[in-house]
C-alpha cells in the first residue's frame, strides 16, 4: 500500500484528558477514508492533526514518509473544510480565489475558479458575483468546498460536510469529491454522521470507538 499518512502511537490530550488514541494507522494515497464514531470519539481532533493544525501530545505523524510537523511544504498540499462554512465578506468568486491569491497562483485564475464552481454545481454566470449573504446554507457550504477544490489539494479533509445542507447540495458535494479523487487522485478523509452519504463515497472506514 502506498501510504500518504502513517500514524504511530498517537495520543491527543486536552487538559490531561485523553481524547484520541491510535496505535497504528495508514491512509493510502488516493483513497477516500470515512471516520465513524459517536460525538467525542475524536473524529474532529484527528482531522485537525491530519491538517497539521496542532501537534499530537504523543506519537508521530508521517506524511509521505516524512515527519509532517517538520515538513512545512506538506502543509500546502492539505486542506480542511470545517463543519460550519466560513466565508469572507466578499463575492463568491473572490471567496474561491482567496487561496490562489495567497499562494500567488493566479495564472488562468478565472478558468480554475469556474471549474471548481462547476464541480459543486454552482453555475459561474449565476453565482460568481453573488455576495456571501445572498447564499443559502447549502450554497455557502458548496462555495467553501469549491474554495478548497480550486487548490487541487493532495489531501482534502472534510468534517461533517453535509450536516447543514439540503439533499441537492449533499448530492453535488458527493459528485465533487468523487471527481476530485478520479481526476486528481486526491486523498480524502471524511468524518460524518450521515451514514448513507458517507457509504456512498468512501472506500474504507475507521471506527474510532474501536481504537485500543
Amino acid at each position: 500500500m502506498n501510504s500518504i499518512y502513517r500514524l504511530q502511537n498517537l495520543r491527543q490530550k486536552f487538559q490531561n484528558r485523553e481524547v484520541l488514541r491510535i496505535n497504528d494507522l495508514s491512509i493510502a494515497a488516493g483513497e477516500i477514508l470515512g471516520l465513524v464514531g459517536p460525538n467525542g470519539s475524536g473524529k474532529s481532533t484527528l482531522l485537525s492533526l491530519l491538517a497539521f493544525l496542532r501537534p499530537p501530545t504523543e506519537g508521530i505523524i508521517l506524511y509521505k514518509g516524512r515527519p509532517a510537523l517538520t515538513d512545512h511544504e506538506s502543509r500546502r498540499h492539505v486542506t480542511l473544510l470545517d463543519q460550519d462554512a466560513y466565508l469572507l465578506k466578499r463575492s463568491v468568486f473572490e471567496n474561491i480565489a482567496y487561496g490562489l491569491r495567497v499562494r500567488r497562483e493566479t495564472h488562468d485564475i478565472e478558468l480554475h475558479i469556474n471549474e471548481a464552481m462547476d464541480m459543486v454545481g454552482l453555475p459561474p454566470d449565476k453565482f460568481s458575483r453573488r455576495k456571501w449573504f445572498e447564499l443559502s446554507g447549502g450554497e455557502a457550504q458548496r462555495v467553501a468546498l469549491a474554495a478548497r477544490l480550486v487548490l487541487r489539494p493532495e489531501v482534502l479533509l472534510l468534517d461533517e460536510p453535509t450536516s447543514s445542507v439540503d439533499v441537492a447540495s449533499a448530492q453535488r458535494m458527493h459528485e465533487a469529491v468523487l471527481e476530485a479523487k478520479n481526476s486528481w487522485k486526491t486523498t480524502l478523509v471524511i468524518a460524518s454522521h450521515d451514514q448513507t452519504w458517507l457509504h456512498g463515497v468512501c472506500d474504507t472506514y475507521v471506527d474510532l470507538t474501536l481504537q485500543p
